[in-house]
């Protein structure tokens, strides 16, 4: 989509700090952080919410939630993190493209809202 901002990251139109990427998934520092570590994952493919996951997307989230347990690997989060989706008005989407947070560094906090 031309107006999404994470489409615009992922073609390289706006830039990011990348902590991973693949043909598949992007992931990159939150700007405004959250947690000592707050990534943000996001599919290539514009999806705009969890509300618009359909079947053929099914492989495409196994990959996602594989690849963010390496990424809070490689980030260093051995005592745990939390995995945060955000959909629709009423859940604070703010972008709408579908993206996970990944947050840690920190103990966090029950119930987050």
């Amino acid at each position: 989509m031309s107006d999404c901002i994470f489409c615009k990251i992922a073609s390289k139109e706006i830039p990011a700090d990348i902590i991973y990427e693949d043909d598949n998934i992007l992931a990159f520092n939150d700007i405004s952080p959250q947690a000592p570590v707050h990534i943000l994952i996001i599919p290539k493919k514009h999806i705009a919410s969890a509300d618009d996951i359909n079947y053929e997307d099914q492989a495409l989230l196994g990959e996602i939630i594989i690849k963010i347990k390496e990424i809070a690997a490689k980030a260093g989060l051995i005592n745990g993190y939390r995995i945060v989706n955000n959909c629709g008005e009423d859940g604070f989407q703010s972008v709408k493209h579908l993206h996970f947070h990944l947050l840690g560094g920190r103990k966090m906090h029950w119930p987050p809202g």
